[in-house]
This record gives C-alpha cells, structure tokens and sequence, in this order.
C-alpha cells in the first residue's frame, strides 16, 4: 500500500511538472526578445538610451490618483497638496512656470463653469529613470464634465507628471476632444 501511495504521488508530481514547464513556455515573458538580440529603432530617444527607463514606485502613482481624484469631486486644496511650490504646466496653449498659488486660482476658476467632472481611468505607469536622477507618473483616462448649463463634454487625456522629492513639479497634459454624436 505504501508503494502504490508513493508511486501516486511521485506520478502527480512529474505530471505537475510536465504541465507547469509548459505552461511557462506560453507566457507573455518567454515570447519576449532575448536581452542580447539586438533592436533595430526607427527613431532613438534624445539624450538616453531606449532602456533609459524602470518601473517606479506605485505609491507615486497612488498620490497621483488620490490628487486627480481630489480634482474630480472638487476639493481643490487636497488636490494641490502633493504640489510643489511652484510647477511648471502645460496644456494646450499654454507652458509655463507659475506658483503653486496660481494653480489654485486655475483650478478652482475651472470649477465655477462645472457642475460635475467624471473620470474614466484607462492606464496608468510609473517611471524612473536608471540613474534615478527623474520619476515620472503617466495618466491615460477619459474625462466628462458637464458645465452648469448642463452641456456633457468629454476629452481623452493624457497627463505626464514629474514627481522630485516626493512633489509634483511638472504637469504636462494632452487632450482630444471626441467627436460629437450625431
């Protein structure tokens, strides 16, 4: 009896093995290129090497969030309190460098036109670069606001955000609009 028991067992081992070695020959990670094979880019990033990036820290991507998500409901104060002094802004039309104060005043004069804002959020990454010398946060969501006179517009965004010694210095943000239903 005891030999059959370990004979058994000894056989849904090796068949557990066969099955496991097979299942990791189909993950994403074996179909990936060898780190020796070489990569033939069409463009090269200026400055640094295609490899320039690691993962970053997640607890950026959480303050991140938790500051769009104060943005969205409106309180604009614990949005602002991962800012750093003074950031640098760009969106469309406009780049410049301006005070943490003078976000302020934007962001609340945004809320005086709205009745509501909702995000959608697609994706989201951290980033930090080899040298851990800059820390992005990259934002890729749908944004809907409806205006106090109920007009429902909606934009597909994508915010960059520089994070240096635990603030955000740098908001970078692009928009589409979405075409208008007929």
């Amino acid at each position: 009896m005891k030999k059959l028991l370990i004979f058994t067992c000894a056989s849904f081992f090796a068949i557990g093995c066969s099955n496991q070695a097979t299942v990791k020959e189909d993950t994403p990670a074996a179909a990936t290129t060898d780190s020796t094979e070489k990569i033939d880019y069409a463009y090269l990033p200026e400055g640094h090497s295609p490899d320039y990036w690691d993962r970053g820290d997640q607890k950026k991507v959480a303050m991140v969030l938790k500051s769009l998500k104060a943005f969205e409901t409106g309180h604009i104060d614990e949005c602002l309190a991962p800012f750093a002094d003074s950031i640098s802004w760009s969106f469309d039309g406009f780049d410049k460098k301006i005070s943490k104060d003078t976000l302020a005043a934007m962001f609340k004069d945004a809320w005086k036109n709205m009745s509501s804002m909702k995000v959608y959020m697609d994706d989201y990454e951290a980033v930090i670069s080899k040298d851990k010398k800059e820390e992005f946060v990259t934002l890729w969501y749908k944004q809907v606001t409806t205006d106090k006179k109920g007009k429902v517009d909606s934009i597909a965004c994508v915010d960059d955000l520089k994070i240096e010694n635990g603030k955000i210095t740098l908001l970078d943000e692009k928009s589409r609009k979405f075409p208008a239903k007929k």
